[in-house]
């Protein structure tokens, strides 16, 4: 077995060097190994430390070599059994008990159990941790409610709250839920994001820096032996190679296929489109603490300047539609009535005008690619036209996907007036909660990269992640899209229907609304 996955590694390396321009001359058709997919994916991960990472790029990795207590159920945001069994919530809503599956190992061999599980959540929000150190950890918002974990036996675990989140158990079965091997943590250290140790379906194998991660089959995995010997995951981030590769031979598998070449890989019956609607947004945050959008009139002339419409159907060709605010429509509980700014760049340079701003200076950072970020350098341009048409003067600043969040994420101030992002999200509370509360600035270990701030939107966040009934959190949730839409922190574009493109050999390979890659099922004839 392990002699068989290195020869089909070696071939998948030197089918890799063979599309790399400047090594080996690219073949006419390229082949994959038998049993291994190849996976191109849009960047280099950041880690492969699920606690501290935050694009779905990564997640699409490491859902593969780890599980969570729970998991979304199959095509849908429904949680499900992973790790834990089953599960006892109390009558206040404040004490969930777990009862976890015997017998697990993680792959390093140390065994899961209760201890494990409250070792990953105390490191994460337990500043006396001795491996706090080894974060940040800038998801663990989303575990802020907890109030403590407790081992009550080697099979069973507690967490109690500090008030009733209604989301809690949604944001377990997200990938910063997933369980890491405290024994790999204390081995490695900080260093733990190049050297993994999960429970999952795959093992780490190898991660050679901008060229693969590989993953190989876990052949002792609880929920059953995956098909595929192996995966390869390779960083290409520029698009237009992803195509030449993906027509050539040498992926077995695209993620975030351009709008302009879905037609042509439709039409080819050597390949096969995967479509999947999620919760989804895309947009650019602006600064509202200091430059021409501290000024509430002339983020909402932004808002009005850009012709979204034709974004979504020239550039992004009917893959998504126009986005009305922070809340995707994906959740369709959510009783929003607010509708998206209409094209009106003459309203624009009313506000402007009555704003006092003439010819406001914008830098607005561009990325070259990203986790959901929509063909980011035509759309950065076309947004970049509409501003300077409305009146306003537009610098852009193009930055890799790493590079750009290390730019965004502490902030903007005293760098930039807007940037661009896109949330991919499993509640309708995680985004807003994430990026628009007043406690998320960026000095507070949030992604409120653009400082805003509207005490109104605070509460409404608490009250609605408080509430355990579903229809008094879409009224709430509705408020808070109003409240946020009339503010306009962001420049609010578009709501994604995510693609991605398969070869014809491989079989049981889909999409899921969570924006997630599993590839449990997944098979190369």
């Amino acid at each position: 077995m392990k002699r068989l996955f290195r020869s089909a590694l070696a071939a998948a390396a030197l089918t890799c060097a063979a599309l790399v321009p400047g090594l080996i001359a690219l073949p006419a058709a390229a082949q994959t190994p038998p049993d291994v997919l190849v996976v191109g994916q849009i960047a280099e991960p950041q880690s492969l430390d699920p606690h501290t990472v935050t694009a779905t790029n990564d997640f699409r990795i490491l859902v593969n070599l780890y599980d969570g207590l729970v998991r979304f159920k199959d095509g849908t945001l429904e949680v499900e059994p992973a790790l834990a069994e089953s599960w006892e919530v109390s009558d206040d809503g404040r004490t969930y008990r777990f009862k976890l599956r015997e017998g697990v190992k993680f792959h390093d061999g140390s065994d899961f159990d209760a201890e494990a599980v409250k070792f990953n959540f105390d490191r994460m929000l337990n500043k006396d941790h001795p491996f706090y150190n080894t974060g940040p950890f800038p998801l663990s918002f989303n575990f802020s409610s907890i109030a403590s974990v407790e081992a009550v036996d080697p099979h069973t675990v507690e967490f109690r709250l500090k008030e009733a989140f209604a989301p809690f158990l949604s944001n377990l079965a997200y990938p910063t839920g997933l369980i890491v091997s405290p024994a790999a943590v204390e081995q490695h250290g900080k260093d733990y994001g190049r050297s993994p140790s999960g429970t999952g379906p795959f093992k780490f194998a190898e991660w050679q820096s901008n060229q693969r991660v590989v993953i190989e089959r876990n052949p002792d995995y609880w929920g059953g032996t995956a098909q595929l010997e192996a995966v390869v995951f390779r960083p290409v981030t520029d698009a237009n190679t992803r195509v030449a590769e993906m027509m050539a031979g040498g992926l077995d598998v695209m993620v975030e296929v351009p709008p302009d070449n879905l037609a042509t890989f439709r039409q080819d019956a050597n390949f096969a489109v995967a479509e999947q609607a999620g919760p989804h947004v895309w947009f650019a945050i602006l600064n509202t603490k200091e430059g021409p959008f501290a000024d509430k009139r002339v983020r909402q002339a932004a808002n009005y300047a850009v012709n979204k419409e034709t974004l979504v159907k020239d550039v992004l060709q009917d893959t998504a539609t126009v986005a009305a605010g922070p809340i995707p429509p994906a959740f369709n509980w959510v009783e929003s009535t607010v509708e998206p700014y209409p094209y009106d760049p003459e309203k624009a340079k009313a506000l402007l005008a009555e704003a006092g701003v003439e010819n406001p200076q914008v830098t607005f950072y561009v990325t070259e690619g990203g986790s959901g970020m929509l063909d980011p350098v035509t759309m950065g341009a076309a947004i970049q036209a509409d501003l300077q048409a409305a009146g306003f003067t537009v610098k852009i600043e193009t930055y890799e996907w790493n590079t750009f969040l290390g730019r965004v994420n502490p902030g903007l101030e005293g760098k930039a007036d807007m940037a661009e992002m896109a949330w991919m999200t499993n509640d309708p509370d995680t985004v807003p909660y994430l990026t628009l509360r007043t406690d998320a600035m960026p000095d507070k270990g949030g992604f409120n990269s653009g400082y805003y701030s509207n005490p109104e939107v605070d509460s409404l966040l608490e009250q609605a992640r408080a509430s355990t009934d579903q229809a008094e959190r879409g009224k709430l949730y509705a408020k808070v899209q109003a409240a946020v839409h009339e503010d306009a922190p962001w420049l609010f574009v578009a709501n994604w229907k995510q693609n991605a493109v398969t070869t014809a050999a491989v079989q049981g390979f889909k999409l899921q609304p969570s924006f997630l890659l599993d590839l449990r099922g997944v098979a190369k004839q």
